[in-house]
């Protein structure tokens, strides 16, 4: 392709998505990402004199997950007013206390 779209994948990449034993939606959900993260690129490139806002855009676009302490906390918030909504019992707080000590 001679006039390729920026944010049309080359095709060494789609070579590799297609060698991927993935089904054709995920393959379609990786082109997906890649074409917005190529225009999340250009966005921020062209922001580069407003680097307090590429962050805030990055972040905004692209949010990282929940980590494991914290998913785990919220389970355990969950859990805790099934508990005590059922009336089973009044757990310690040393579940709690542990999580906290994890590092992130």
């Amino acid at each position: 392709m001679t006039n390729q779209h920026p944010i049309t994948p080359p095709l060494e990449l789609l070579d590799k998505w297609n060698n991927l034993s993935l089904s054709n939606k995920e393959i379609l959900v990786i082109v997906a990402q890649w074409g917005a993260d190529q225009e999340l690129e250009a966005c921020c490139e062209w922001l580069e004199n407003q680097p307090q806002w590429m962050e805030d855009l990055r972040s905004a676009r692209r949010p990282k997950p929940p980590s494991l302490k914290e998913q785990a906390f919220k389970d355990l918030d969950e859990l805790l007013r099934i508990a005590r909504q059922a009336g089973v019992f009044n757990p310690p707080d040393n579940i709690r206390r542990a999580l906290e000590a994890l590092p992130e």
